[in-house]
């Protein structure tokens, strides 16, 4: 547990064969807001109408491969209680 405190991961395995990783969580590390801001000061303004246009196109074009999409759902009428 101390490898893994000091950002080690590790292989577990049984009889020889790897069944799992332990990994360290990460950590979030804080950001102060000038640096976010001056981060997003160089980004390009997006015209909200032309993004949308964009991802319905990306949508439309990308349909024919997920197949027709699911317009309504069943509700669920397996209830315990």
């Amino acid at each position: 547990m101390r490898g893994v405190e000091r950002g080690e991961s590790f292989t577990i395995t049984r009889d020889g064969t790897p069944i799992g990783r332990l990994i360290p969580i990460r950590r979030r590390t804080f950001v102060p807001r000038a640096e976010v801001v001056a981060a997003f000061a160089t980004a390009p303004v997006l015209d909200p109408a032309t993004f949308r246009a964009d991802l319905e196109s990306a949508e439309a074009s990308t349909r024919s491969l997920r197949g027709p999409r699911r317009t309504s759902r069943r509700p669920c009428t397996d209830r315990v209680g």
